[in-house]
Formats: C-alpha cells, structure tokens, sequence
C-alpha cells in the first residue's frame, strides 16, 4: 500500500498524525510531511482511519 496526500486539500490539522505519528508529521512550518509513503502491513488499520477521519478528505490509500 501507498499513502497520498493531495496537498491542495490538506490543511496540516495534524488528525492523521495523531492517529499514526509513525506515518505522518505535522512540522514546525505547520505542513504534513509522509515519514514513509509505504507504511508497513501492521499499520494498515490505523492509517485506513486516518484516511476515512481526514477532514480535508485529503488522504488515500492505494495498492501497488
């Protein structure tokens, strides 16, 4: 799996990182950074959370 951001959507409101902090980071810039674009298999639940908790509906997940 590969995580996406659409950065046009995103506004930086740090819901994904606090649900996967090992995912997603919300820097002192207040911008979303991806730690990893493939987050391991045993995070796959919790980063689904995050995409479906999005705000901004800005993240998604896809299968490589």
């Amino acid at each position: 799996m590969r995580v996406i951001v659409d950065y046009t959507l995103c506004e930086s409101n740090a819901v994904c990182m606090r649900l996967v902090p090992e995912v997603f980071e919300v820097r002192d810039d207040d911008r979303l950074y991806l730690k990893t674009e493939r987050p391991a298999e045993a995070l796959r639940a919790r980063v689904n959370e995050a995409v479906s908790r999005c705000p901004k509906q800005a993240l998604s997940l896809v299968e490589d």
